[in-house]
């Protein structure tokens, strides 16, 4: 099995992304490049995406957990990719209300080896404008 942090830098160059280890928990944090507002007013703050992995067990699983800002015409061929390929939907949400366009959060998981939950989310990811 690989050391967790060099496990930690292939899940950031998979999702090419740079990578953050905290408390034995490897994350990544995307921000979307959308056009959005919040009661009429511009907003970036909250256009986040994260995917992460801890709990690394002897057998190479680990607990993955994701979440993704989202435009509301994106979920069906997002969602779709994630279930296809074996990742669960854990939620599918509004944060805030009043907002141009609609944004929704999806949260996703799964208990697999990291690099494979990261190839699964790149290639959900590539569906996204």
């Amino acid at each position: 099995m690989n050391d967790i942090h060099t496990l930690c830098q292939q899940f950031g160059q998979i999702l090419n992304k740079k990578t953050k280890m905290k408390n034995g928990v490897c994350s990544v944090n995307f921000h979307r490049d959308l056009q959005v507002t919040i009661q009429g007013r511009p907003s970036r703050s909250e256009l986040h995406s994260k995917a992460s992995f801890e709990s690394l067990d002897h057998g190479g699983n680990a607990l993955n957990l994701g979440e993704t800002v989202i435009l509301e015409e994106e979920v069906p061929a997002f969602t779709r990719s994630l279930t296809q390929n074996g990742i669960i939907v854990s939620a599918i949400h509004n944060h805030w209300l009043f907002t141009k366009p609609v944004i929704l959060y999806v949260h996703f998981q799964s208990v697999e080896p990291p690099l494979q939950f990261a190839h699964k989310v790149a290639q959900a990811f590539k569906v996204l404008k």
